[in-house]
């Protein structure tokens, strides 16, 4: 449910579970990409029952197509699932990304005339026939997974619609108390490899046997104490709004703009590193809600960890 304008109350309930909606909403026309979303997309097709169809685990360092393996080193790496029908031999992929570019959808925009900060955030689906297989074999992964029948992988694709229809906003963040691996986690990341995992779970409990093998998997990680919560748009950024903390939110967010200069890049870099790690402020967005995060060390790390393929609840389909 909505939450009301200027609520307070004490969040015993981590992570604190990812939002769903209703629909999905028009994107503002001030929010440009500067990739084009899923440039060849099409709807997933209809495959006959008795189909058997290879699922294939595809994964590449972000960007690759522009800086080669990279970010691989960095172990920054973006996710996929391929598929290839045994009736029709043709091949398919889909993934899960930003409409807008990593950037904005981690950081808003401080527009002139506008109080609150402006998000350009959104994430969906991009299914589209082919398999670009230097793409993924050259840096990164192709390894089959699974196969599945054709009845399964029609199953998935009504799962698919509902999933890209009400989770539509891109989280790039996992939330914390410590690197230890039973700490807390206080909020939960909603991106690429999130959809492929929820993939995975939707396959193995229509009846598909994954194959055992290692799966990694990257994820951003900021360290915080217990988060404080803050208010939605309305209750901090509204005419009965709290205009301290709306002045220290816009703050906050101004050294993340896109950059002009060199010189302008390091003046707000350390900005951000007083800000974030030597004053431990972060103002967190989630769920359209604004959280403080007492930040604490080691502030920020990037790790690839690995997920075990699911085990389902059906019965047994594929190898």
């Amino acid at each position: 449910p909505p939450v009301s304008a200027g609520l307070r109350w004490p969040r015993r309930r981590w992570p604190v579970p990812y939002r769903r909606f209703d629909y999905r909403p028009k994107t503002d026309p001030y929010c440009q990409a500067r990739y084009t979303f899923c440039p060849t997309g099409s709807a997933i097709p209809v495959m006959k029952e008795e189909d058997v169809i290879e699922v294939y685990r595809l994964q590449a360092p972000v960007w690759e197509f522009k800086y080669g393996d990279l970010l691989g080193h960095l172990k920054i790496m973006h996710d996929a699932v391929g598929f290839k029908s045994s009736l029709t031999g043709k091949n398919y992929t889909m993934e899960w990304y930003e409409l807008f570019q990593l950037g904005n959808c981690t950081f808003p925009h401080l527009r002139p005339g506008m109080n609150a900060p402006f998000w350009c955030n959104q994430g969906a689906a991009c299914f589209y026939e082919g398999i670009d297989d230097a793409h993924w074999k050259a840096n990164g992964t192709l390894v089959l997974v699974t196969t599945i029948s054709g009845s399964m992988f029609n199953e998935m694709a009504q799962w698919v619609k509902y999933d890209n229809e009400t989770g539509i906003y891109y989280e790039t963040w996992t939330v914390q108390a410590s690197p230890d691996k039973k700490s807390t986690v206080w909020f939960d990341s909603y991106e690429c490899s999130k959809f492929i995992l929820r993939t995975y779970q939707k396959l193995a409990d229509l009846g598909a046997v994954f194959k055992k093998i290692q799966t990694n998997y990257t994820s951003i990680i900021l360290f915080s104490g217990e988060p404080i919560y803050l208010g939605n748009e309305t209750s901090i950024f509204g005419p009965q709004g709290n205009k301290t903390l709306a002045a220290a939110i816009r703050d906050f967010y101004n050294p993340f703009k896109p950059h002009h200069s060199v010189r302008e890049f390091f003046v707000d870099l350390f900005k951000i590193i007083d800000r974030v790690i030597l004053n431990h402020q972060f103002y967190l967005f989630y769920n359209l809600e604004y959280w403080f995060l007492p930040m604490k060390s080691p502030y920020l790390k990037v790790i690839y960890e690995e997920v075990p393929l699911p085990v389902g609840s059906k019965a047994s389909f594929g190898v």
